[in-house]
C-alpha cells in the first residue's frame, strides 16, 4: 500500500554517538551505493565520517562544524532506507534549523555532496561569530518572551532575540551572555516555569551571526539549486518557496532569524498526514507532541517500520 506523508529532519542537538548503528543505518552506510556521501563527508571534516560517528569521541562530534555535515550524512541515509524499505510519497517536507539542508537534498533541489560541503562552511562560519548563550524559556507566552527580549537588550553590544519557537510552551532565546542572562531572569519573575541554560557557546538565530550570514552568502551563491521536487516548508517563513533566489535568501537569513516551528506544526496539522521524522534522534517527535500534533513515527525508533506498515 502506498501512503503520502510529511517529512521532517532534525538539526543539531540531535546527534549522538553511534548514530549509524544504533540508527539501524549501518549497512547502507557501508553500501556502494552511498559510499561517495559518507567520502565526501570524511574529506570536509578531514575525519573518518564512519569511524567517528560510531567511535567517536563524542567532543568532536559535537563541534558545530564537524556535527552539521554528520547530521545531514545520517540524515540523508536514513531518507534513502525509509523510501527503499516502504512504498511511502513525501508530499511536504520541513527540517528544523540545519535539518532545512536535508529537506532540500530529499527533494533533489541540492545534491548531497553540495549540501555537505554547504552546511560544513556553514558550522565554521558560526564557531568563527562571537561567543553568546542560549536558553529554554518553559511555560510563558511567546509574546511575552519576544517584549521580554526587547527589554533586557541594550543595542548591539547586548543583544537577545528569540530564536527557536518550538511549541506554545517552549521557546528558546538567543544572544549575549549578559543579555540572556537578565532576559531569563525577567522571564522567571514573569511567571516562566523553567528556563535552562543550553549548553553551547554560539548564538545561533540571533543578530550575533549577522557577519557569518555576510560570509555565508557567497556559498549560497555558487551552490547549485534546483526548485524542489517537494513543497519545503521554510523556517524563516513557515511557508514554501517558488523561487530559487528566495531559497538563498531564506537559507541565508535563518542564520539569524527565528525557526518558526510552531506555525510549521500549525501548518502540518491542516494537511492530514502522517509525519516521519527523517534523522537521528526523536528531537521532533517531541516538539510535535508539544504541539499537539498526532500520528507521527521516528525512523529511529527500534519498531518504527513495524510501526509505520501498521499505519499505512
Amino acid at each position: 500500500m502506498s501512503f503520502s506523508a510529511f517529512l521532517a529532519f532534525p538539526g543539531q542537538g540531535s546527534q549522538h554517538l553511534s548514530m549509524l548503528s544504533k540508527g539501524g543505518i549501518e549497512k547502507i552506510a557501508l553500501s556502494s551505493e552511498y559510499s561517495n556521501a559518507i567520502e565526501c563527508c570524511s574529506d570536509l571534516i578531514s575525519h573518518d565520517a564512519y569511524k567517528l560517528i560510531e567511535e567517536g569521541p563524542e567532543d568532536l562530534i559535537n563541534q558545530t562544524s564537524i556535527t552539521q555535515p554528520l547530521l545531514v550524512l545520517c540524515s540523508y541515509l536514513h531518507y534513502h532506507q525509509l523510501l527503499n524499505s516502504i512504498n511511502v510519497t513525501p508530499t511536504y517536507l520541513a527540517g528544523h534549523s540545519l535539518g532545512e539542508y536535508s529537506a532540500l537534498v530529499a527533494a533533489n533541489s541540492i545534491s548531497i555532496n553540495e549540501a555537505l560541503a554547504l552546511v560544513r562552511k556553514r558550522g565554521q562560519l558560526m564557531e568563527q561569530a562571537p561567543k553568546g548563550r542560549m536558553s529554554a524559556i518553559m511555560g510563558l507566552g511567546q509574546d511575552t518572551i519576544a517584549d521580554i527580549c526587547e527589554t533586557a537588550s541594550n543595542g548591539t553590544h547586548s543583544n537577545v532575540q528569540c530564536a527557536n519557537l518550538n511549541s506554545p510552551n517552549q521557546t528558546v532565546i538567543s544572544g549575549h551572555e549578559d543579555a540572556v542572562d537578565r532576559a531569563q531572569d525577567l522571564c522567571i519573575k514573569q511567571g516562566a516555569k523553567r528556563s535552562v541554560k543550553l549548553n553551547v557557546s554560539i548564538a545561533s538565530h540571533s543578530m550575533l551571526m549577522l557577519e557569518a550570514a555576510n560570509a555565508f552568502k557567497e556559498s549560497l551563491k555558487a551552490a547549485d539549486f534546483s526548485l524542489p521536487d517537494m513543497q519545503i516548508i521554510h523556517n524563516v517563513s513557515a511557508e514554501p518557496s517558488s523561487s530559487l533566489d528566495d531559497i538563498r535568501s531564506l537559507l541565508n537569513s535563518q542564520l539569524y532569524s527565528p525557526v518558526r516551528w510552531v506555525e510549521t506544526c500549525n501548518l502540518i496539522s491542516t494537511l492530514d498526514l502522517p509525519i516521519i521524522e527523517c534523522g537521528p534522534g526523536k528531537v521532533l517527535s517531541g516538539l510535535f507532541k508539544a504541539n499537539k500534533l498526532e500520528n507521527y513515527f521516528s525512523v529511529s525508533d527500534v519498531d518504527f517500520y513495524e510501526k509505520i506498515n501498521s499505519y499505512g
